[in-house]
């Protein structure tokens, strides 16, 4: 699993020339990621989202902001909180990100066949599913002790029921 993980990892970051004329590194795509999905978030819970100091996270936003993919505006709750927000460039370079990458990897997923492509779908659909969930549970500092019966809590597959072919 980690070999095909750095495998992507490698595959998505070779961007063809011309796609885009701003870099954009691993933990920036990631605050853009999260701006997307929280639009208006403000520094302090951006740097809690991604397990950040908050000079790390300020800094990643500069450069973000520089490049005109972010904008920090004042909060409409405070005014000494910042709100972030995608720009309509951020969002442009996220959905031709997002455009590339989906048409490079349906290109290699057509060379595997029809059978093999099936199993790797229920495959990933399982990892978002158990993603999703350990998204949702709380923080473990502090959290009560989960419910045994919970799908997160149920012991992981040991192989035996694997498919085989």
């Amino acid at each position: 699993m980690r070999g095909v993980i750095e495998l992507l990892e490698v595959y998505w970051t070779r961007v063809p020339d011309g796609f885009s004329p701003v870099t954009v590194s691993a933990p920036q795509l990631r605050v853009l990621y999260v701006i997307e999905r929280r639009e208006g978030i403000n520094l302090r819970q951006l740097g809690v989202e991604l397990e950040a100091a908050p000079s790390s996270v300020s800094r990643l936003c500069d450069r973000l902001e520089a490049v005109g993919f972010v904008r920090r505006s004042s909060s409409t709750a405070s005014r000494r909180e910042v709100e972030l927000r995608l720009t309509p460039q951020g969002r442009a370079h996220l959905d031709r990100l997002r455009v590339r990458r989906e048409e490079r990897l349906a290109a290699v997923l057509a060379r595997a066949s029809p059978a093999s492509r099936a199993r790797l779908m229920e495959a990933v659909e399982a990892i978002r599913t158990a993603l999703t969930v350990v998204r949702a549970e709380p923080p473990v500092s502090g959290a009560e002790p989960p419910d045994q019966d919970s799908p997160a809590e149920r012991p992981p597959d040991d192989g035996a029921e694997r498919r085989t072919g």
